[in-house]
């Protein structure tokens, strides 16, 4: 059975710091740039497998106004957003996509043979790209421009949020999809190890349809589960604990430990936001 996290205060709309929804439509990863403070959003602006051509990243700048509502264009469906060494990449159905974060000029698109459903990604320390295919239950890593199979397997859950800590990989399962996306069995958070490939679980019990996978900042992690609207914090040995409750489309989320904010995209309602979760990580 799925473990039941304790319920503690609840966010909601009023508390946020900042809501920004003009030029928002489907939002679903957020990346903010270490070096400059800018925040990037992806918008698939459509359906989520779609090759429409709409799918575009919007730029905000630290306190949540928007710098630019089309600072990239022309993609299709773009998810997960992570920065690296002054190139943010992203997942976008069927190919990894970099851009130069300075101008925002398309610098690679890596074609992805086979993938039906890029979601997330993750950068390792060597410039590798990780990235999840959640419908195919399977990772890629992306290197030198060329796409390998990583790891697959529904021992991997059906993987969505990806984080690199170290020589691992912290991987968000979803859980095997039925057609609306629900599931019988949600995700675990666990572990693989970048070399050995050998998994992990920091949860013993099913956590719900993770899409967010961020560090706490104090050994633990912050989850965001899409279906069910949550944003849970997980200890470094699995316990879960609820820190807010929103509608469901809690999307890939930001956090920022030097002053406990959390920036979700909520994706079924077209804005993106800003919390501060202090009170939660006493």
């Amino acid at each position: 059975q799925p473990s039941k996290p304790a319920p503690t205060m609840a966010g909601t709309a009023a508390s946020a710091e900042w809501t920004v929804t003009e030029g928002i439509d489907a939002p679903e990863s957020v990346y903010v740039d270490p070096d400059s403070g800018f925040i990037f959003v992806s918008q698939v602006t459509g359906q989520a497998g779609e090759r429409d051509g709409t799918g575009r990243i919007v730029k905000l700048s630290s306190d949540g106004k928007v710098v630019s509502a089309s600072w990239v264009t022309g993609l299709n469906a773009p998810k997960g957003l992570r920065g690296y060494k002054g190139t943010l990449w992203t997942a976008d159905i069927d190919e990894v996509v970099g851009m130069e974060i300075s101008s925002g000029r398309i610098v690679s698109r890596v074609k992805v043979q086979g993938a039906q459903f890029l979601n997330d990604v993750a950068c390792g320390a060597d410039g590798t790209v990780y990235v999840s295919d959640t419908m195919l239950s399977r990772i890629y890593a992306i290197k030198d421009g060329k796409a390998s199979v990583f790891a697959e397997g529904e021992q991997l859950e059906y993987p969505n949020g990806l984080l690199v800590e170290g020589d691992r990989l912290v991987v968000g399962g979803w859980g095997k999809p039925e057609p609306d996306f629900s599931t019988k069995v949600p995700g675990r958070l666990f572990t693989l190890d970048l070399k050995t490939k050998q998994k992990t679980l920091i949860t013993r019990n099913p956590v719900g349809n993770i899409d967010g996978v961020e560090s706490d900042g104090k050994g633990g992690y912050i989850v965001t589960d899409w279906m069910a609207g949550k944003v849970l914090r997980i200890s470094p040995q699995g316990d879960i604990r609820l820190i807010r409750q929103f509608a469901q489309g809690t999307a890939d989320h930001a956090f920022l430990p030097a002053g406990n904010v959390l920036i979700v995209p909520h994706m079924n309602e077209n804005k993106v936001a800003a919390y501060d979760i202090s009170d939660a990580l006493r």
